[in-house]
């Protein structure tokens, strides 16, 4: 592409601070390094992390940035070494990359890269720089990705090429909330036929465990939000039934042990709230239920350690499990 090797001047929703609210700023985009790939973005979701992210709960967020990593765009450019990616390529970026080399990307178990988590400064690239700037001053990327812009910079182990004939503005949710949801179904709790299954929150992630519950043959999907706007949707993709919390004057999950004659076999939480995370904990059965936390929070969850000695279980699931194999 004409552009390719030379600046790129664009517009980017820039945060410059904690808690400050996006600025649409021109911004320039300097080319790719070696191993490195600059898209052109096309869509991108917009997930509760990056909102988090913007209220300063990470100390890993460095401002001023450009947050979002739901993207899936073009390949305008590569840089020296790019191996399996070309311009024109269709590609989701990814908010994990994986050396391939380490003992994490090398075990099947796992879906972080041990080199990256140790050796990479937060919201730089791999050499330590930014390939942004704004009013000249250096900005930070996010999560390996930076989707809030026209163009982005990611390193070639952070692209995943898609089937040209897929369709952009819906598959960017796979670089997170479907990808997440869906995972921590198949990948993580399991979840078998006929089972019983509780999803708090339904949001995007919330309505991709649905569906993975779905999938996966569950006998019972319970959704759980106190926003009833949410229900119809739930049930389009497979809950078969939505309770809002606020509509019982006792604990849901004291509600849900109830209906479901001693707890739900899987519980999932999609809110990353402490207290959702309680509540799906309490409603898994106390000798066999399997809970897993998905919500980003930056508090505490404290709890009685003899509600897990009975039997239960709790998992997390970042990303929802998808590893390199």
């Amino acid at each position: 592409m004409e552009s390719a090797g030379q600046v790129i001047k664009c517009k980017a929703a820039v945060t410059w601070g904690k808690n400050a609210p996006f600025s649409i700023e021109e911004i320039e985009v300097a080319p790719p390094k070696a191993h490195e790939v600059r898209i052109k973005m096309i869509a991108t979701g917009i997930c509760r992390s990056d909102h988090h992210s913007i209220e300063g709960k990470f100390s890993s967020v460095k401002f001023p940035v450009i947050v979002g990593h739901e993207g899936v765009g073009i390949v305008e450019s590569i840089g020296e070494g790019v191996k399996d990616i070309k311009p024109g390529d269709k590609v989701i970026p990814l908010v994990t990359p994986q050396c391939g080399q380490c003992q994490c990307c090398k075990d099947p178990r796992a879906n972080r890269c041990l080199t990256i988590k140790l050796e990479r400064q937060y919201g730089l690239m791999a050499d330590g720089t930014s390939r942004f700037t704004c009013r000249g001053k250096q900005i930070y990327h996010f999560l390996n990705t930076s989707t809030f812009t026209e163009y982005t910079v990611v390193e070639e182990i952070a692209v995943a090429k898609i089937d040209d004939t897929a369709t952009m503005d819906s598959v960017c949710l796979i670089g997170c909330a479907f990808s997440t949801g869906y995972g921590s179904v198949i990948n993580t709790a399991k979840v078998h036929p006929g089972s019983t299954c509780v999803i708090f929150g339904l949001g995007g992630i919330g309505l991709a465990v649905i569906m993975g519950c779905k999938i996966a043959g569950a006998g019972r999907i319970i959704g759980v939000d106190v926003n009833p706007d949410k229900f119809d949707k739930a049930k389009e993709l497979g809950a078969t039934e939505c309770i809002n919390p606020k509509d019982y004057d006792k604990p849901v999950a004291q509600v849900i042990v109830e209906q479901t004659g001693g707890g739900v076999d899987y519980a999932f939480e999609c809110v990353g709230h402490a207290e959702t995370m309680l509540a799906a904990l309490h409603s898994s059965h106390f000798a066999y239920g399997t809970t897993v936390i998905i919500g980003v929070s930056a508090s505490t969850l404290s709890c009685d350690p003899m509600i897990l000695l009975s039997g239960r279980t709790l998992k997390s699931s970042m990303l929802g499990a998808f590893g390199q194999s």
